[in-house]
């Protein structure tokens, strides 16, 4: 008899990608063979994301892509949309389980129990202080970097965001256990590790002791055969001066640092309930980068909240100019429900945040470049990722301060640390050649010679 099929698909962050590598290993060890999505399977697993209005929309069309590709397969929703608003997921027609962001690790589980009972299953939970982190198996994956989630949920409960509705309080992993997790992973051959979180800055705050993110970096800075430690994101007032060491101070951690602003001006920043200034934000880049002169600083920030004047978002692109960033993600405001920004009055029109949104773009793209030209005529070291889609011959990875890199090479280079002499920017790669007789070691992004 055939193994059962099941294809998934996830939205949203890294941690939402991560956590649905883990799921399909927990179908692909109880026998299911994995299937492209939305190939003809047996089961459907639909991982989905709540941050904004879009992204809703953008969970229900794949659960229907799903129930349109086998209306008789089981299909199962997950994820942040399914926990705040599960019965708009369950009021789909074709929907068999519904699981938010507890319970996942049982999945394989309720899909059986769906299938055997003809019944619909809702194991939508909601999440209470003082639970757990749920441990979820993390598998070797066909890149050459691994995400490591080493904390869950949030409690900023800032105004626009639904996140600390859709993933709970904190929950912190041991630090035994992410131990462990690096050492499997080195072992497997990874040189790269990137810590992940919802809200990664508060690492062990629920645990007993004295346990935070700057002693669990100490400790694993000192696991033999790690090269790259890489963190994902961490808020500005989580930057404790210890965190601040630890972060500069060591080699192994990699040289860039990618800090959410949201705004640049402090009236939007108090009605965002983020407990920050532009200035404190400039002031701590300016201390970061005198410790580590030419690390790179990247940023998440939102055009449009409600109230938005144009003078106030002239303060966010001048304090994006002022702390020289190397790449920032924007994100338009979008409105959710439960939250309260979306009750405030003043909502800024949609073409306005476009024209915010596209202009802050510009912005970012050329401070980008900027940053890049910086190392042009340089060897760096890059961890090869992948041949470059489209360019036979070529692969593309990244430097330790996350410039992305193409070079032409021959044979199977994933995974591999290699110097790389930079020569021209292009197309939004630095492009660039294999330097095989370099004499010294490249250590994150930047040429160490013996």
């Amino acid at each position: 008899m055939p193994a059962p099929r099941v294809a998934l698909v996830s939205l949203g962050c890294k941690v939402n990608q991560n956590e649905l590598e883990a799921i399909q290993h927990l179908f692909q060890a109880a026998g299911y063979e994995v299937v492209p999505f939305p190939d003809k399977a047996d089961v459907y697993v639909v991982h989905t994301c709540t941050v904004t209005h879009i992204s809703d929309r953008k969970s229900r069309q794949l659960i229907r892509r799903a129930i349109r590709a086998n209306p008789e397969a089981i299909v199962a929703v997950t994820g942040c949309y399914a926990q705040v608003a599960p019965g708009e997921v369950l009021n789909i027609p074709g929907v068999d389980v519904v699981v938010g962001t507890r319970e996942r690790h049982r999945l394989v589980e309720l899909v059986e129990q769906a299938r055997e009972k003809g019944a619909l299953v809702n194991a939508v939970r909601a999440h209470v202080a003082g639970e757990a982190f749920e441990e979820l198996p993390l598998v070797e994956v066909s890149r050459a970097r691994a995400f490591l989630k080493i904390q869950e949920g949030c409690e900023e409960f800032c105004t626009y965001c639904i996140v600390p509705y859709a993933r709970g309080p904190l929950r912190s992993r041991a630090p035994a256990a992410i131990l462990a997790e690096v050492r499997r992973l080195i072992a497997a051959g990874y040189l790269e590790i990137v810590l992940t979180g919802v809200h990664t800055g508060a690492y062990g705050r629920n645990l007993p002791g004295e346990v935070d993110l700057a002693g669990l970096l100490r400790q694993l800075v000192q696991v033999p055969g790690l090269r790259r430690l890489r963190i994902s994101s961490i808020d500005p007032l989580d930057f404790t001066p210890a965190l601040k060491e630890v972060l500069t101070g060591e080699e192994v951690i990699c040289p860039h640092f990618h800090i959410p602003l949201q705004s640049g001006d402090d009236h939007i920043l108090a009605r965002m309930g983020r407990r920050y200034t532009g200035s404190y934000y400039v002031d701590l880049v300016a201390s970061l980068r005198n410790r580590r002169p030419r690390a790179a600083f990247t940023s998440d920030v939102m055009v449009g909240f409600p109230g938005e004047t144009e003078a106030q978002f002239a303060n966010t692109l001048q304090l994006v100019r002022e702390a020289a960033l190397a790449g920032i993600h924007v994100f338009p405001y979008s409105p959710r429900r439960g939250t309260p920004a979306a009750a405030m009055p003043d909502q800024v029109p949609p073409e306005v945040k476009k024209d915010r949104e596209r202009r802050l773009l510009q912005l970012g793209r050329y401070l980008a470049r900027q940053y890049a030209r910086e190392f042009l005529n340089e060897t760096l070291a890059v961890l090869a990722e992948r041949p470059l889609p489209g360019q036979p011959g070529v692969y593309e990875g990244y430097t330790g301060n996350y410039l992305r890199v193409a070079f032409p090479a021959t044979g199977d280079w994933t995974g591999k640390i290699v110097n790389v002499r930079l020569e021209t920017l292009k197309g939004g790669l630095i492009w660039g050649k294999l330097e095989k007789d370099v004499k010294g070691e490249q250590e994150n992004g930047f040429t160490r010679r013996k």
